[in-house]
């Protein structure tokens, strides 16, 4: 029988990027929601953690001035902390009163902590009393794509967020990489070639701008359209 720091440790564990998103069901501030509301969708799952805190309040009024560029992306938006539902209503309502913001996207109340637990979202600075400042991008096969994490006093870069979604949407399409800093209409990166007589072809392809035989820039309306990237789908 395992050992109950064994358990905690087992319940703490934190999905992995390419594995398949846990279910999650939870009391929002929109209703009952659960993971398969967003199947073919991408959604960002992010926690929170407190109400009526002030980095917290800076983050919503953030994302929901950037709303519509979620919308434009195709991307869902998901928030959550342990507080409860009443206190989601309170803190919301005294956002739209203080700051003219009306959150748009709903705020589960995981009160009882089984989706903090399952997502490994539960802050250890707070004895497991608070959710972390966690995202989780999740595609629209409900694969996790990435996983983002901040200190409990740095509110997340809204940007950067679209940023990496909008990148790894683009790497789906196209089967290409995206550089350090990329952003949309930079150059794209070719994946490295898988034969000899690949790498020679690319390096005399009028289409790449090669820096050597595995660096090769593209441009983004020059890249080939694919559906997806199989390095994220072997599970």
């Amino acid at each position: 029988m395992p050992l109950n720091s064994d358990l905690h440790s087992e319940t703490q564990r934190l999905p992995r990027i390419g594995e398949k998103a846990p279910f999650f069901k939870g009391q929002s501030t929109q209703g009952e929601i659960t993971l398969d509301d967003y199947k073919n969708d991408w959604v960002i799952l992010f926690a929170h953690p407190a109400d009526f805190t002030p980095v917290c309040t800076s983050e919503f009024v953030a994302l929901q001035n950037q709303y519509s560029e979620f919308q434009d992306l195709g991307v869902k938006l998901v928030g959550l902390s342990v507080d409860s539902l009443a206190s989601h209503v309170a803190w919301l309502n005294s956002i739209e009163e203080s700051f003219d913001v009306q959150i748009e996207f709903p705020l589960i109340s995981d009160a009882n902590k089984v989706i903090s637990e399952t997502y490994g979202m539960l802050a250890p600075e707070s004895n497991n009393t608070e959710s972390s400042r966690a995202v989780f991008i999740i595609d629209d096969d409900a694969v996790v794509r990435a996983m983002i994490y901040y200190p409990m006093t740095t509110g997340r870069n809204i940007d950067e967020l679209l940023r990496v979604t909008r990148a790894m949407k683009t790497s789906d399409e196209t089967g290409d990489n995206t550089p350090a800093n990329w952003k949309k209409g930079d150059n794209l990166l070719a994946a490295p070639p898988e034969t000899l007589e690949d790498a020679k072809k690319r390096m005399k392809d009028s289409n790449y701008d090669c820096k050597n035989w595995y660096y090769c820039e593209k441009d983004d309306e020059q890249s080939s359209k694919k559906f997806y990237n199989p390095f994220l789908y072997n599970n």
